[in-house]
């Protein structure tokens, strides 16, 4: 990955999610405050997917082409499954908390916390015939 895609990309992810948390309430937030935190994520991650441990596909980023998308459907969303995004964690309205994961789990814990994504996971493989236990 190049250095500027990714510089480019680390500051369109920190506005975003600037954005959002000043729309919530969130006081004494900057932008160079959540460059550096999701940046902290990103190397805390070692390019995987926090939840899944799967490798990221960093070669992913800022390749999504929404015309594309909308010609593509499912076929083309799908091939995007492990491009990295962030996710909000354990944040609060003066501290930033980021982890970094794959679109697809991203999407499919949306604004769940780490518990309850945890207890749906385990619903849907209950579900399915499987047993799941904790490790101890």
């Amino acid at each position: 990955m190049q250095p500027l895609v990714y510089k480019r990309w680390l500051a369109r992810k920190a506005a975003a999610h600037l954005k959002r948390d000043r729309k919530r309430g969130y006081e004494n937030i900057t932008g160079a405050i959540y460059r550096d935190a999701i940046h902290e994520a990103v190397l805390q991650s070692d390019g995987k997917d926090v939840y899944t441990g799967e490798e990221l596909n960093w070669c992913l980023i800022s390749t999504y082409n929404n015309s594309d998308s909308e010609s593509g459907k499912h076929g083309y969303k799908a091939g995007f499954a492990l491009l990295p995004t962030v996710d909000h964690i354990e944040s609060s309205v003066s501290k930033p908390g980021f982890c970094i994961c794959a679109w697809r789990t991203n999407a499919t814990k949306h604004d769940l916390s780490h518990q309850a994504f945890i207890d749906i996971c385990k619903k849907v493989l209950e579900h399915a015939g499987y047993r799941v236990e904790k490790d101890s």
